[in-house]
């Protein structure tokens, strides 16, 4: 078996990607990894509710060895014994947290998705806990934005929303349906130049709050975007949850790819401020003329690192997850992947192959 790989955790912007990215990579390569300082630069470091959660489903996926799986911990050993299994895999963040947790399930699916894709036979992921949540994409984004370039370079995966989860109970239910693939994806991304935008969609959601909360938002977002001349279909929502919450998540529809952008509401934030937060992030990418938006470009790395050729796209501007995610990457040797800083900038992503070390 090769040496553990060890990996600095207060690298770059020191948050929970670098685990994420390093269970996936692990449970792919089979590669084990010690990592230190993990979120070495958060208000709280060490390991939270998702993250723990993440760590313990991904290592039921391998059967693997794992040191320093506890809420707080700041060092951790992973050492998988087997490739990924396909299976149904129920994972609740509130199991780890011992109360309601909005912890992000979405990034748990963001780690477990690229190992079971490349599985010899299909999985069901029923995920518990946060599905609309700050600091991760919501679970709007994930199926509009991110599945879409996943299906196109090979991988087979669905999902459905069967309750909202906001902050701070969670409380969400999202399930994934992955078909598993022996062989890795077939294809990759390249794209520099941006198609015209077609259409704006979208919904506001509501959970628990007045009908008019989410009506506000749509109202005020149609305003702001209708000099846009494009169709713009943009519903009010409301929506089952165990707490209060809101937001809008809006689609802006180009060629090759769309792009997703999110707000959420909180106490005393007029919901016309919400839509305008949302709407703003939509019309600084579209006069980026990026391809990528800013967000979803470090999550896509990791899937079209394991793509059969080169790919290549560009975004508004680097970010430090972007560039703490290709670091990352680069450790375990999957791919290099290059920044031509600018505005937008380049990225490419060059596939090194893969050879796992399972026995």
């Amino acid at each position: 078996m090769p040496s553990v790989l060890a990996l600095d955790g207060a690298h770059g912007e020191g948050g929970g990607q670098i685990l994420r990215t390093a269970l996936s990579l692990s449970a792919i390569t089979g590669r084990a990894f010690h990592l230190t300082d993990l979120r070495a630069r958060r208000p709280k470091p060490g390991l939270m509710p998702q993250h723990l959660t993440a760590v313990r489903a991904v290592a039921a996926m391998t059967d693997a060895a794992v040191s320093g799986d506890r809420l707080g911990s700041t060092e951790l050993v992973f050492v998988p014994r087997h490739s990924p299994k396909a299976d149904c895999y129920t994972i609740d963040v509130a199991e780890e947290a011992q109360k309601g947790s909005a912890g992000a399930v979405t990034l748990i699916l963001q780690t477990m998705l690229p190992p079971l894709a490349l599985a010899s036979e299909p999985s069901v992921i029923v995920l518990h806990g946060g599905t609309h949540v700050k600091w991760a994409p919501p679970f709007d984004c994930i199926l509009a934005a991110y599945l879409p370039p996943l299906r196109h370079i090979g991988f087979r995966v669905d999902a459905e929303l069967r309750r909202c989860g906001w902050y701070p109970t969670g409380g969400g239910e999202l399930v994934c349906r992955i078909g598993g693939s022996p062989i890795k994806p077939t294809r990759h991304i390249r794209a520099v130049v941006r198609g015209a935008l077609t259409r704006i969609s979208g919904r506001a959601l509501a959970s628990n709050l007045p009908a008019h909360i989410s009506e506000r938002m749509v109202k005020r977002a149609l305003a702001t975007l209708a000099d846009l001349g494009v169709p713009l279909n943009i519903e009010p929502q409301t929506v089952p949850a165990t707490c209060a919450g809101a937001g809008i998540f809006l689609l802006a529809e180009y060629e090759p790819l769309s792009a997703g952008f999110s707000a959420y509401g909180r106490l005393g934030k007029p919901s016309e401020a919400v839509a305008d937060e949302a709407t703003t992030q939509l019309r600084d990418h579209h006069n980026s003329g990026a391809t990528i938006e800013l967000h979803l470009a470090d999550q896509l790395l990791l899937p079209l690192a394991l793509a059969d050729g080169s790919s290549v796209f560009t975004m508004s501007q680097t970010t430090g997850h972007l560039q703490t995610n290709a670091w990352t990457i680069g450790q375990f040797g999957v791919a290099k992947v290059t920044i031509e800083e600018g505005r937008p900038c380049l990225v490419h992503i060059e596939p090194q192959g893969l050879s796992p070390v399972y026995g």
